[in-house]
């Protein structure tokens, strides 16, 4: 896949590689001569990041490039989303998912991870500030939900949240 990518045009490599974009065996050697190609192309870049998270090549390098992404476009949430993902501290991955969802409040999804890692924070550490920030991030959702099973999940986790003494 390397050997065929260096020659071709970057438009072309992504169109031939669509039907497989969940194989990152084909992904990360395409990817790596688009984002050369294109060192602004911000989606070229999460997509890559992505593939190199999915194979294990490491919180360094994914964080990097979603920061590169961030850089180029700072509207590309896939670039947001990897670059909490990539952060190792606890507590500053707890922090990249506020900004994350601040910057995209409409974002469940970054709202959801954000509740996820203040609750796993707030038991590790026994920090009920990070603890607080859960129960009030699943209650927005909460809000929010459509489904039943949705809020009734969401009730399940609150009510033993706050169940907790730290």
């Amino acid at each position: 896949m390397k050997a065929l990518s260096i020659a071709a045009d970057p438009e072309t490599l992504i169109a031939a590689t669509t039907p497989y974009h969940d194989l990152p065996e084909v992904v990360i050697p395409v990817y790596e001569r688009v984002v050369t190609a294109r060192p602004e192309d911000a989606q070229a870049m999460v997509v890559l990041a992505n593939a190199y998270w999915l194979t294990g090549r490491g919180a360094d390098v994914v964080g990097a490039l979603a920061a590169r992404a961030i850089a180029a476009d700072a509207d590309n949430r896939g670039a947001w989303h990897l670059w909490s993902l990539s952060e190792s501290n606890p507590r500053a991955r707890v922090e990249r998912w506020q900004q994350v969802a601040e910057r995209f409040p409409a974002d469940q999804l970054a709202r959801a991870a954000l509740a996820d890692n203040a609750a796993s924070l707030a038991g590790a550490e026994h920090d009920p500030l990070a603890l607080d920030l859960a129960v009030r991030t699943y209650e927005g959702l909460w809000a929010e939900a459509s489904r039943d099973e949705e809020r009734r999940a969401l009730e399940e986790t609150i009510t033993k949240l706050k169940g907790w003494t730290l």
